[in-house]
């Protein structure tokens, strides 16, 4: 671990960063507007309570459910997230943002409230789920510098869910130009969707080609049953779908699924 992301978590060297899914927010075609905004609020702090009391070493506040995903956010969505996390932010150990698919929007909301890092897909060109993808590191990154959120690190998804790479770069050589040319303060492996694993050979090449500069961290797919062999070769997990109610992403969490995947994930790795 480095820069960033050691300033995060210390001697921590593989932690555990537990997703925080919220609800569809205001305008999104799954909204309850019945229950309202409140309910997002008491429904993430629950889940953030099971979480925290579990033991992981950080959380991560998350839109999953505005589905379908949008690479453009609403000024609605990044100010009632704003809400969600200002009110319940930890304030004894790390957390994170991100906004699906908006860079800028995880960029401001993580200013705004204090989070420690966000995460993000902000290199390369993919076709998706959303259309035609196209990313700008450079225009993030300068961003951060006009909020003056330097502290902020910025965690970039090379092998984005829901979309597929224009180009012929191997995973090495996308993980090794983030953190060159865009100055990723960690990398995130991912399988084809949320909750899917990814290829532990493809892991390898990245923690292989970014050659201890950056920690590469699994995105998605990590389970209680496979997150021992990912630990072997990664520098932490970011988890969401198995710690749900029969393992399914946009239901609550499970207290005892989350106290046997950070078992397991302890087991051998401090």
């Amino acid at each position: 671990m480095a820069g960033r992301f050691a300033q995060i978590f210390g001697g921590r060297t593989k932690p555990i960063i537990a997703m925080v899914h919220l609800p569809p927010l205001p305008g999104t075609p799954l909204y309850d507007e019945a229950r309202g905004v409140g309910h997002l609020i008491e429904a993430a702090e629950r889940d953030l309570n099971v979480l925290l009391d579990a033991g992981v070493d950080a959380v991560m506040f998350c839109n999953e459910g505005d589905r379908p995903y949008t690479l453009h956010a609403d000024y609605h969505g990044v100010a009632t997230m704003t809400r969600v996390v200002t009110e319940l932010a930890p304030r004894d150990r790390p957390f994170g943002v991100d906004f699906l698919w908006d860079p800028r929007a995880a960029m401001a909301v993580a200013a705004a409230t204090g989070a420690s890092f966000m995460r993000e897909v902000t290199t390369g060109v993919y076709e998706s789920d959303m259309g035609l993808w196209n990313t700008d590191a450079a225009g993030l990154l300068r961003y951060r510098r006009q909020l003056g959120a330097e502290q902020v690190a910025v965690f970039m998804n090379v092998t984005p869910e829901f979309a597929s790479p224009l180009g012929r770069r191997t995973v090495g050589q996308l993980a090794r130009s983030a953190v060159v040319s865009s100055l990723a303060d960690a990398i995130l492996i991912s399988g084809p969707m949320a909750g899917a694993e990814p290829d532990l050979a493809a892991l390898r090449e990245a923690v292989e080609a970014v050659r201890g500069e950056v920690p590469v961290l699994v995105n998605t797919g990590a389970k209680s049953t496979n997150i021992g062999a990912f630990l072997e070769v990664a520098g932490g997990v970011i988890v969401g779908s198995d710690l749900k109610v029969d393992g399914y992403t946009w239901n609550p969490v499970d207290p005892e699924r989350v106290r046997r995947f950070v078992a397991a994930a302890r087991d051998g790795h401090g």
